[in-house]
Parts: structure tokens; sequence; C-alpha cells
């Protein structure tokens, strides 16, 4: 019984420390930084042109992609 106990526990403290580092973690800031602080406007705009670069990226390299042959 008391392993259960011990092993619920373990679940719970986890799931606790767990909880802020993944969030960290999925907005890829620091680890240690707090989890539901809102994002400057400068760190908004960052982020906003580097998903504008990937896009264009994308874009273009499907515009350049060779058109495929047909099989024979």
């Amino acid at each position: 019984m008391k392993s259960i106990k011990m092993f619920i526990f373990g679940l719970i403290v986890g799931g606790v420390l767990a909880f802020p580092l993944g969030i960290n973690f999925g907005r890829d800031v620091p680890l240690l930084s707090n989890p539901f602080a809102k994002p400057t406007m400068q760190q908004r705009a960052k982020q906003k042109a580097e998903q504008l670069l990937e896009d264009t990226k994308k874009a273009i390299h499907e515009a350049t992609k060779p058109a495929e042959q047909p099989k024979k």
C-alpha cells in the first residue's frame, strides 16, 4: 500500500514539475523561465518574422520544384 501511495505522489509531483517545463520547451524559451509570462512586442515581432521567412522559403521551394516527368 505504501508503494502505491509513493507512486501516486510521484506522479503528482512529476506532473506539477513537468507542466511548466513542457510549456517552455514548446515555446522554445529557456526551461526555467516563467511559462505564463506574455511575450514582449519584440519577441512577437521576431516570431512572426521567422514564421514569414519559413513560409516564404516553402513557397519558393514549391515554385521552383522541377515538374515531374510522366512515366513511360
